[in-house]
């Protein structure tokens, strides 16, 4: 075929097959090892001088199938080579990269409306290790430039656009511009987006990371994690570290991925018109503080993220009147949707990120970056959008 399939063919078509055999669907390798037919042509792979998996921790052809259909998605737009390397999670992809890349006495500048799991990865683990974060608002691109010029062992701009749970937005193009005028690696979270959404690579990014546990997956029955870059870049050091820490994703993991994939331009679509109807409905109730979704037109960031993201995803966070005592008699009103510690999946999921995903984060970091004790998350699903909004409803009557 000499023309390219569209992102959404791309999506379901499975990206490479194994060597020799060409089956429709992407066959599971449940091996931990791979088999020579003498000690020769074993030194021969060992070495590099002939193509073949070895041990599944360093590859496997399954793992690669998944990590080549992500990296064709995540470059797109790209004539440039990308490659990706899975890893065991989301957390561990963003660990991978930061050992990878960055070493005793080098800084991360980041923001402070991370994910929680992450801020604490820089805190706890990475500050151990002489690695020091700087949390910035990344949207006062002058602060940024003042950082990058006077701070020369920033090694690293670190970021998540939107941003979890606060669903703030930053300018992708000009955090990378700034991250290259000072020879600094960028690297940006695009779980909440998807490269369906966002493609921050054609914006200058230098490395991509998933939790395709989320939305990649979609289906919320595994754990898994990615990096995407220039080739270059991922088989290089990234590889290796994957590789000597252990941090590999399973066959099984990413078999569940491919699967996924396969269903994620139609999900996504389903996704944020749900997402939509959701916001503007919040947006009308008198019970509701403030909705947090960058497709309303009052969202501070709406035109940032108008530019840079083909819709407006379906994550979505909203605070009541009534503070937190009035969210929790909110939450424990619902029957349709799940409370769970997760996002992504099919079904709507909320959660409360005060008292589970940033539950360690430092209460004064959480709070000055928007992450109040009253805020709620919400996942949404693809079901029905009369069906959450209906339960949606009742339990905002139950208040």
């Amino acid at each position: 075929m000499s023309q390219k399939p569209s992102f959404h063919s791309l999506c379901v078509k499975t990206h490479i097959h194994t060597p020799r055999v060409t089956p429709h669907i992407q066959p599971l390798y449940a091996t931990s090892a791979f088999a020579f037919d003498d000690v020769a042509q074993s030194m021969r792979v060992f070495s590099g001088q002939e193509q073949g998996h070895k041990y599944s921790r360093y590859a496997n052809p399954t793992v690669d199938a998944a990590a080549a259909q992500i990296a064709a998605l995540e470059g797109y737009d790209l004539d440039d080579e990308v490659a990706a390397v899975m890893t065991s999670s989301g957390m561990s992809a963003i660990a991978t990269l930061c050992m990878a890349l960055l070493q005793q006495g080098d800084q991360v500048l980041t923001q402070g409306n991370l994910y929680g799991g992450t801020t604490e990865l820089f805190q706890k683990v990475m500050q151990r290790l002489g690695i020091t974060p700087i949390f910035s608002d990344l949207r006062q691109l002058d602060q940024v430039e003042k950082l990058l010029r006077t701070q020369p062992r920033i090694r690293l701009l670190y970021f998540e656009t939107p941003a979890n749970p606060t669903l703030g937005c930053v300018d992708i193009a000009a955090l990378t511009q700034l991250a290259r005028q000072y020879a600094c690696w960028s690297a940006i979270d695009n779980t909440f987006a998807t490269p369906y959404l966002q493609r921050p690579l054609t914006l200058g990014a230098d490395f991509v990371v998933h939790s395709t546990t989320k939305y990649l997956n979609g289906h919320g029955n595994g754990i898994a994690g990615i990096i995407v870059g220039k080739a270059a870049h991922i088989r290089g050091p990234i590889w290796e570290t994957m590789k000597l820490t252990g941090a590999n994703c399973s066959p099984w993991e990413a078999w569940l991925v491919l699967q996924g994939v396969k269903t994620l331009s139609l999900r996504m679509q389903r996704h944020c018109d749900n997402a939509r109807t959701l916001a503007h409905w919040l947006n009308s109730r008198p019970e509701i503080a403030q909705v947090n979704w960058p497709g309303l037109p009052q969202h501070p960031d709406h035109a940032i993220a108008k530019r840079q993201m083909h819709d407006f995803g379906a994550m979505l966070s909203f605070e009541l009147k009534g503070g937190w005592e009035a969210g929790k008699r909110f939450i424990d009103a619902l029957y349709f949707c799940t409370l769970a510690p997760t996002l992504g999946d099919v079904d709507t999921l909320i959660l409360h990120p005060a008292s589970s995903s940033h539950l360690n984060v430092p209460a004064a970091l959480r709070q000055a970056n928007g992450i109040t004790d009253g805020l709620i998350r919400v996942s949404t699903g693809i079901e029905a959008v009369e069906d959450i909004l209906a339960d949606f409803s009742q339990a905002l009557q139950a208040l």
